[in-house]
């Protein structure tokens, strides 16, 4: 397998505008329901998408129908979940109306408020120079709070009281109770009952962080679309000018948005003219705050909604789709839609009984090596899993036979250590009050331990948080010569600022590793892939204009590795893909294998005993089985244990969403000596459960004040 062949692609192509956009540059012109959606008039419209059914192509057709009609680009405001996919849909549309496409307003929820407030900020009482901050230092924010609070110390705690929050925990809570709206109680009582004790000290917690990232100019990532929410709610004049900015809005991927951010539309977009495209059968990131009530309930908060169905699919084949109209017909409340082909032909999708684990691993590994040598690139598969510890058997065979697999997760790249000391250099030059940046640094330095960087920190806002006071703090000895090199190293690079320009960032970077270094090569084993990686980042970096720009991009969307930033990157490598569904949506492949469809897994466990979490967990087994192109191979080991973890067996059973209907859709496979698996109970044989269109839930949950 080390000779596999690879996949070489070509570089992107310009093409030229089209003397009208009635299809032909995209590809095929739009069908009737498609070419609806594009060419809607300005009340709102919400374009109920299912699974490759091109709503992609009938955003991008819906942009430029507007800029055809006469609404100015700048005045478009396209909204995404990633900052790429607004750049991938923006080039698109270029070939549709050239380049008045450069001037619509695409990007991020999250980008979209960083630039706003730096706009209208300053009127509001925030001042300009604010920093955003990451997770990870939000996080340590988090925890400064914690300990001053006397949380870190529990000595005196009730006996037998459960143990309060770390700050990573803490920081989860606060975060989906911005985004979600919801009461910290109530939070606490459905996601973390253990903690509900605790209520009123968490808020305690949470007033001190908050009004820690008022003295020191730091927002972080929640409060970007907070203070959007409320300055388009309490700010009337600000608002209005925000609002005269964009005739348009349109919102990709609608069912993943969470109640903030329909909040905040409901705000900006009081003329009606808003698009949203979005399937609530794939709404599946309850976990990070989304409902699915915004794409359910969006007649109700934008009256006189036109609704458009897409129900022609455009990716798999009919014995596919037939199999998962049948599984998410099931689903209690949705949009009446059932998807249809004209790719017919296909194999019905495999359900495979295995009697355990090991046996699920061979199976998988020689049908894709099978397909493979039948000229299937290993690419176009995909192993798709619910969590990232199931393809842990699978992954230890992949490497035994030597075939090459990318598992989509783990840790990204500006979440290792290294990258964030640098990037808190950078962080401070923009922003001397950054406590947490001078914390992480000054804890880098031989010698300082908490108390002396603490003691440091205090100097330091004492005497106006200039970096040069560092040089005076009463410390250890061994401390010294690096307290006096970091003071040296900002006080110089700040007189270079103050009395030309600043430095590009790529310069910083240069300038401060001759300090960090030393500091590496001391602190890591593996110090030369690390120090390659810092290679790459003063790379990027030099394609930012300033170094304001370089950290909110870094900070607003980071990258998964150095190669989403590298301009013109590709990876050559034909490599199997593993992913968990959350990661794949959106994707496709030839060819998915679906691995642990028993019950605890589809659905987990925790899951069971809640109505809602039960329609999700439906909704992301249809999201993962949606992903196959040609061949979908969904597989049900027997046992829970593979042999060689020498653990007992425990016996499970088949996912109860495939029922008796969805699996008379499939073709039934067992492989070795397994008993037939019991039917379950559930609808009749080809059954369809009529949807609910009047939708019959109250929105959940009143908007609370925050």
């Amino acid at each position: 397998m080390a000779d596999l062949p690879r996949l070489h692609l070509t570089a992107p192509r310009t093409v030229a505008p089209p003397a009208s956009i009635d299809g032909g540059a995209l590809g095929p012109a739009l069908n009737a329901a498609q070419a609806d959606a594009a060419n809607h008039g300005d009340t709102p419209l919400l374009i109920v998408a299912g699974a490759g059914s091109g709503k992609t192509r009938t955003l991008i057709h819906r942009v430029a129908a507007l800029i055809a009609r006469g609404v100015p680009p700048q005045r478009i405001l396209l909204l995404t979940f990633t900052r790429r996919s607004a750049q991938e849909m923006l080039s698109r549309c270029e070939r549709l109306v050239g380049s008045a496409s450069h001037q619509v307003q695409g990007g991020t929820f999250h980008g979209t408020a960083h630039r706003l407030l730096r706009r209208f900020g300053a009127a509001a009482g925030l001042p300009a120079d604010f920093t955003i901050l990451d997770q990870s230092d939000a996080g340590d924010l988090m925890g400064l709070s914690r300990s001053s609070l006397g949380y870190g110390d529990l000595k005196n705690a009730p006996r037998g009281a459960p143990r309060f929050p770390r700050a990573e925990t803490l920081l989860s809570i606060y975060s989906r109770h911005v985004n979600t709206e919801a009461d910290v109680a109530d939070l606490l009582s459905d996601q973390w009952p253990h903690f509900l004790s605790w209520a009123g000290d968490i808020e305690r917690c949470f007033t001190d962080y908050v009004k820690r990232k008022a003295e020191r100019n730091l927002l972080d990532y929640d409060d970007l679309l907070l203070s959007w929410a409320l300055l388009l709610e309490q700010a009337p004049s600000i608002a209005e000018q925000m609002r005269g900015l964009f005739d348009h809005v349109l919102v990709d991927e609608y069912q993943d948005t969470n109640p903030l951010q329909s909040r905040i539309l409901r705000g900006l977009c009081t003329n009606g003219k808003l698009t949203v495209v979005g399937d609530d059968a794939q709404s599946i990131y309850a976990f990070r705050g989304a409902t699915i009530r915004n794409i359910l309930d969006f007649p109700k908060q934008f009256p006189g909604t036109r609704i458009v169905t897409l129900e022609q699919n455009y990716r798999s084949t009919s014995p596919i789709l037939d199999t998962t109209n049948t599984l998410i017909s099931r689903s209690t409340e949705r949009y009446s839609k059932r998807l249809f082909t004209e790719r017919t032909g296909g194999e019905a999708p495999w359900l495979v009984t295995v009697r355990d684990e090991a046996a699920q691993t061979a199976f998988v590994v020689d049908r894709l090596l099978e397909l493979h040598e039948q000229g299937t690139p290993l690419r176009e598969m995909a192993v798709l899993f619910r969590a990232g510890y199931l393809s842990a058997d699978l992954e230890i065979e992949l490497a035994n036979r030597r075939i090459p697999y990318e598992k989509w997760g783990g840790l990204k790249f500006l979440e290792a250590a290294h990258i964030k000391d640098l990037l808190a250099f950078l962080r401070i030059l923009e922003n001397p009050r950054d406590e947490v940046s001078w914390y992480r640094l000054l804890r880098l330095l031989p010698g300082v331990g908490d108390a002396t960087a603490r003691a440091a920190i205090e100097l330091l806002a004492q005497h106006g948080w200039e970096p040069m006071a560092i040089g005076a703090v009463r410390a250890p000895a061994r401390a010294r010569p690096g307290l006096l090199a970091m003071s040296a190293l900002f006080d110089g690079m700040r007189r270079v600022e103050r009395g030309d320009r600043p430095h590009a960032p790529g310069e910083s970077i240069r300038l401060v590793r001759q300090l960090y270094d030393p500091i590496l090569q001391a602190t890591y084993d593996d110090a030369p892939p690390r120090m390659a990686d810092l290679d790459q980042l003063e790379i990027i970096a030099a394609g930012y204009p300033d170094r304001s720009a370089f950290l909110a991009a870094l900070a607003l969307e980071p990258p998964a590795n150095t190669q989403d930033l590298a301009v013109g990157s590709t990876d050559e490598d034909d490599a199997l893909i593993l992913s968990t569904v959350h990661s794949a949506k959106g994707k496709e492949w030839d060819v998915v294998f679906v691995i642990h469809a028993s019950d605890g897994v589809f659905p987990m466990a925790r899951a069971a005993v809640d109505d809602d979490q039960i329609e999700e967990e439906r909704r992301l087994l249809y999201v993962a089985m949606t992903r196959a192109r040609n061949e979908l191979m969904v597989v049900y080991p027997l046992h829970s244990y593979a042999t060689r973890t020498g653990a007992d067996f425990a016996y499970t059973q088949l996912s109860r969403f495939l029922d008796q209907g969805v699996r008379q859709t499939m073709q039934r496979v067992t492989l070795g000596d397994v008993p037939e698996f019991p039917p379950l109970p559930g609808p009749r044989a080809g059954a369809i459960i009529e949807p609910e269109v009047d939708l019959r839930a109250l929105l959940r949950g009143r908007f609370g004040s925050s």
